[in-house]
């Protein structure tokens, strides 16, 4: 018996997908050097998903974040998370769309939480600026969901740094984005606070239906969400989907099937393993079977093997 992790039937660009990234370009200038940041990177992201996007430093990915986030605009390609159009947002309709339509887990707590207001006002805050009115009982309501309802009264240096992350979700969820951007909620946590976290991730997604996208450079993410998109020089270069399959002895174990992305252009990169194990450099030889396409070094023999 196998258990999907991911969500079932595949978005295209164009199509049904809750976020669609279609050749993104991001350039940025450093002194008088020009970088590139993102080139033509392609996601698509199902309503109620939840994935990790993983890289190395320097990837894109964080770009990738800020640019979802709306505090960055693409040089080139388009963005629309929950149809909304990144590319084409004015000043008011972008910050309209910061406090209603994505909602925001970061690393650093001085980025998730005022240092002078309690955990409570924290999370009534985000409330308060879009113009609502009885904050109280949301922000209640929202601290019991993540676990932390005691805590209410504590101020963010009174609290642990796992309580802390359980506040900033809760300050994520105040507006009821169906978008969370987690930019490595968990990196300044022990393993077993991190599971925790990530555990709360999950029950969130689950009861309100919020779609998550985990930013990391750690690969070991990938065994808490139903898939994992890898970046590698500014594009997304293989996505891995997890399953669970219940075995004969009635445990469940995590099955993860790794693929290469094609983009719009044809082209994709292969695993760096894969170069390195094979010595593929500059070119190699391309030949569709009935089935598939191989791919040989460029010193094969004869019979392309």
């Amino acid at each position: 018996m196998t258990e999907a992790l991911s969500v079932g039937g595949r978005a295209r660009i164009g199509g049904a997908a809750h976020i669609e990234c279609d050749g993104l370009v991001h350039i940025y200038k450093v002194a008088d050097l020009e970088v590139v940041a993102l080139q033509g990177l392609d996601l698509l992201v199902q309503a109620h998903e939840v994935i990790a996007v993983v890289g190395a430093s320097g990837s894109g990915k964080s770009t990738l974040l800020d640019i979802l986030a709306g505090s960055k605009t693409p040089s080139a390609g388009r963005a629309v998370v929950n149809g909304n159009d990144l590319t084409r947002m004015g000043r008011r309709e972008r910050t309209r769309y910061r406090r209603r339509v994505v909602g925001f887990v970061w690393q650093q707590t001085q980025r998730n939480l005022l240092p002078y207001l309690a955990a409570i006002e924290n999370v009534e805050l985000p409330m308060v600026l879009d113009g609502r009115s009885r904050t109280r009982p949301r922000a209640m309501e929202l601290l019991h969901l993540v676990g932390i309802a005691e805590r209410a009264d504590a101020r963010p240096d009174r609290l642990s740094g796992g309580e802390q992350q359980r506040v900033a979700l809760a300050v994520a969820l105040a507006n009821s984005p169906p978008v969370i951007l987690a930019d490595e909620p968990t990196g300044e946590l022990d393993s077993r606070t991190s599971a925790e976290i990530f555990g709360l991730l999950r029950q969130v997604n689950a009861e309100l239906g919020t779609t998550i996208v985990i930013v990391t450079h750690d690969a070991l993410v990938s065994e808490e969400v139903g898939r994992t998109v890898s970046i590698r020089d500014g594009r997304t270069s293989t996505e891995t989907v997890h399953r669970r399959e219940r075995g004969t002895d009635g445990g469940y174990r995590t099955i993860s099937e790794e693929f290469a992305m094609l983009d719009r252009a044809g082209r994709l990169q292969l695993p760096r393993s894969h170069i390195e194990r094979l010595d593929l450099a500059r070119r190699v030889r391309l030949r569709l079977e009935e089935d598939h396409v191989g791919v040989w070094p460029d010193d094969a023999g004869d019979d392309g093997r």
